[in-house]
């Protein structure tokens, strides 16, 4: 078994579409305006952190969850890219995905002291969309040299990530609300196509007639 640098690429883009750290960027300001630099700094690393923890250990043991409830990986397929298609239809408005984060959450941070690892890395960029992309990836490449190819392809996306909320402020001043919701719409309609494939795989492998 070699490594599929081809397989390791496509799952790289593909995350990065649904983590999109460049449409998070006034999440992030908003969430750590209260915060000083080394804070909001911290608040980062810590994020990126439990963001790369959360994605490997789902990766490891999403595929055991499925078989302990006894759901099937064409059946996940479809139950995942249907949530993905709502998530990529808020991103191609421009907007966060309540699937995300809702208003209770919204509430919630704004008393919330420290806000790394709830709300702003889990859910919203470890989000159920970073885990579906993941659980279907491990499931159907459950190797191990595919696995580690996977786990870079997590490192890597939550360095990008970790260099985005890095320039936090320059980035925004930059691109302006404009070009994030750019940005945003263009991850959307990626998170998009590879909702429809994950579907279509998944009702191929129920009802095989459609092959």
């Amino acid at each position: 078994m070699v490594f599929d640098s081809a397989l390791y690429l496509q799952f790289f883009i593909g995350l990065m579409a649904i983590l999109n750290p460049f449409g998070l960027l006034p999440v992030f300001i908003g969430l750590t305006s209260h915060q000083s630099h080394v804070e909001r700094a911290r608040t980062n690393s810590v994020a990126m952190l439990t963001v790369v923890v959360a994605l490997v250990l789902v990766l490891l043991v999403g595929s055991l969850i499925l078989k302990m409830f006894g759901i099937s990986i064409d059946s996940f397929r479809i139950a995942g890219g249907a949530m993905l298609v709502l998530i990529a239809i808020s991103m191609l408005k421009g907007q966060l995905s309540e699937v995300r984060r809702n208003p209770d959450e919204v509430s919630e941070s704004e008393t919330r002291e420290s806000v790394a690892v709830v709300p702003f890395a889990i859910p919203l960029i470890a989000g159920p969309g970073a885990m579906t992309t993941v659980i279907v990836y491990a499931a159907e490449n459950p190797e191990w040299p595919h696995l580690v190819g996977f786990s870079a392809g997590i490192v890597a996306c939550a360095i990008i990530c970790w260099l985005s909320f890095r320039a936090a402020g320059s980035v925004v001043d930059i691109l302006g609300q404009t070009g994030i919701n750019i940005i945003t719409r263009i991850m959307g309609l990626i998170m998009m196509a590879m909702a429809v494939e994950f579907m279509a795989q998944g009702l191929k492998g129920i009802f095989p007639v459609l092959s």
